[in-house]
């Protein structure tokens, strides 16, 4: 299909407004949740119960017309759980394959720190390679294929924290936090009036999943000026030097700082990245590729603090 200039803004534009009719006062949420899944990447999402992250996820399902799936990950939930294995059919004495919940387009897994590490690790080949192995037979899961996982930030007792090979798959971290008075009234008005997060009939399909993957096509064409690849290179560089750093982001963080402002331009109307991208989405890319030393965490530093000196120590390009 052809694509125009102004393409992937117009599809974002769409899935804005459908998405905001329900979920309220999240609208840097809704763009850097846009940002990473059309540059192909998958979103964590940390906060408190009751925040609207599976509305949200649900809502983005349905207006890109895609299959929508959603496991509570618990600490007895086994690999094939969510992969799929391969039953015995007496009728035909053969084995066939049981799909698992994964074998779908967008797939939220709640609560993904309460599930043991031998589950979490199963996502790792879904999530970079996009495919899944069962019984030595690789299957190609159909795009586009995108995980959310969220996690509770404050209730520890019972959980796995995530190896960093896992978190890393993530392109970003996003933290949610309570809404604004404002905005927490529309939601009681909202369900004082009938609404209910499970019927979102409201929400209408405004793309699929052609046109949704379309968009990289115009991504691809954003142009990064050499100035802006040095400067995600010295953001990144400098978190490797920080003193309250054990380890800082990877070359995978290096990537997906420049993939995703280009994806950011593509959705703000512009062929061209901007410092202010990089800015934009240092925090939610870089906060959890980065680990600081137990006497930095002891002493209350937080990662988001490290990486706003950086930005703040890094010359800007002009």
């Amino acid at each position: 299909m052809e694509i125009k200039t102004g393409y992937t803004k117009e599809i974002a534009d769409k899935i804005r407004g459908e998405m905001n009719k329900v979920v309220i006062n999240q609208p840097l949420i809704t763009d850097y949740g846009l940002t990473a899944v059309l540059s192909g990447g998958h979103v964590l999402i940390e906060g408190l119960p009751g925040l609207a992250k599976t509305l949200w996820a649900r809502c983005l399902a349905k207006t890109i017309s895609v299959e929508f799936k959603r496991v509570q990950f618990t600490s007895d939930l086994m690999p094939a759980d969510i992969l799929g294995t391969k039953v015995y059919d007496m009728s035909k004495a053969e084995f066939s394959l049981k799909k698992g919940p994964l074998f779908t387009n967008l797939f939220l897994a709640d609560e993904i720190n309460r599930t043991p590490p031998k589950t979490q690790s199963a996502l790792l080949e879904v999530m970079e390679e996009k495919s899944i192995t069962i019984d030595g037979e690789t299957h190609v899961l159909s795009l586009p294929f995108i995980v959310f996982a969220t996690q509770n930030p404050v209730e520890f007792e019972g959980t796995y924290p995530l190896p960093e090979a896992l978190v890393d798959r993530f392109s970003m971290k996003l933290l949610i936090d309570y809404p604004g008075l404002a905005a927490e009234k529309k939601v009681l008005s909202m369900f004082d009036a009938g609404f209910s997060p499970n019927d979102i009939s409201e929400v209408e399909c405004v793309t699929n999943a052609e046109e949704f993957l379309a968009c990289r096509e115009e991504i691809k064409n954003v142009r990064v000026d050499e100035s802006i690849v040095n400067y995600i290179l010295s953001i990144v560089e400098t978190t490797r030097r920080v003193s309250s750093v054990a380890i800082g982001a990877s070359p995978r963080g290096s990537i997906a700082l420049l993939m995703n402002t280009k994806t950011y331009a593509a959705i703000s109307g512009r062929d061209f990245v901007t410092p202010d991208d990089v800015r934009d989405l240092a925090l939610p890319i870089l906060r959890h590729r980065i680990i600081l030393k137990p006497e930095a965490e002891i002493d209350g530093v937080i990662a988001d603090k490290v990486i706003e000196n950086i930005l703040s120590q890094v010359k800007v390009p002009r």
